[in-house]
């Protein structure tokens, strides 16, 4: 027979099937994926913030993304990473740091999907609207919009956890690397029918709600740019478009992987290596493609190094 622990505030982890050989590779891998989204992130932040130039609606909402990245990648890589090093399979974690970082992985998994539905409303009316985009995207639309993506993910992400929350729990032991919804109501011995409706709802409406936006917003953009014959204005959607549709299909894909993979119980490992990835490649990759797209960002790094380049030398000739 089962033994049962009714409501334990002490939890169990089951982390990553790592060999002796693999251990330091791994946590070498995690430490560097966190550093450089850290770094990467923080970085385009400041820069956004000390430019006046990039002080735009595009660069302004382009934030939440790295800022996103940054809450999420740091409330999961950190603890993995001390996880990796520790002999044991099992790890303990404690039941109110296990809702945290379900909450915050929720959270920055929902944000992904709000964040560029808001960029990409943006990149539909500069290029669909342009004559009135100023009038548009002012800083008091900039807030609604960004006031809105994180809103939606809070509300729905609070929903979704507190039903769980609601529940008795009577198992100790979670079947992932990390915390989430569906390892946390599986705990419970009760009816769970509502968690599951809610989290499938929750799924579909996220899903289709950005592809069915994203589908929506640039058919909008590709019928305005085929009909004109401004290439300036074309160069400039197919440049900015892009980045945005590179961006939302790296994260679409992680994110799909994941929940393809979970229907699939004897590729554990590979749904939890995957999910993940989904944190860390879009963290990674985000500002990259961002900062090489934009001549704004260019510039300004551009005139950074060459400043860097210019006070040693004269600091030497004053010296001379």
């Amino acid at each position: 027979m089962e033994n049962y622990t009714y409501n334990s505030f002490t939890l169990k982890l089951e982390g990553f099937k790592v060999t002796e050989l693999s251990v330091y590779p791994v946590f070498l891998f995690f430490f560097f994926s966190y550093l450089i989204i850290i770094l990467a992130n923080v970085g385009i932040v400041v820069l956004i913030f000390m430019d006046k130039s990039l002080h735009k609606p595009m660069y302004l909402l382009f934030c939440n993304l790295p800022v996103n990245d940054i809450i999420g990648n740091s409330i999961l890589l950190p603890r993995l990473s001390s996880d990796i090093l520790q002999s044991s399979s099992v790890h303990i974690i404690s039941y109110y740091e296990c809702v945290i970082q379900a909450f915050t992985i929720h959270i920055y998994a929902t944000t992904c999907h709000t964040v560029l539905m808001i960029m990409a409303f943006d990149r539909y009316v500069a290029i669909c609207n342009p004559l009135r985009y100023a009038a548009i995207m002012t800083n008091k639309m900039v807030i609604k919009l960004t006031v809105s993506a994180w809103g939606v993910a809070l509300v729905m992400v609070g929903i979704l956890l507190g039903l769980t929350i609601r529940l008795n729990r009577c198992r100790t032991l979670i079947t992932n690397p990390y915390c989430d919804n569906a390892s946390l109501f599986k705990l419970s011995c009760e009816d769970v029918f509502i968690n599951n409706i809610y989290g499938l709802a929750f799924t579909v409406v996220l899903f289709t709600g950005s592809i069915g936006f994203m589908v929506l917003t640039y058919t909008k953009i590709a019928v305005v740019c085929l009909m004109s014959n401004n290439k300036s204005l074309n160069s400039k959607a197919l440049k900015t478009c892009s980045t945005h549709l590179f961006a939302y299909l790296i994260m679409l894909l992680c994110g799909m992987l994941v929940i393809i993979l979970h229907r699939f119980p004897q590729y554990s490992d590979y749904r939890k290596m995957s999910a993940i990835l989904f944190h860390i490649i879009p963290g990674c990759l985000n500002p990259i493609i961002y900062g090489m797209q934009s001549k704004e960002i260019q510039k300004f790094l551009s005139q950074w190094f060459q400043l860097r380049k210019v006070l040693p030398s004269q600091m030497l000739n004053t010296n001379n």
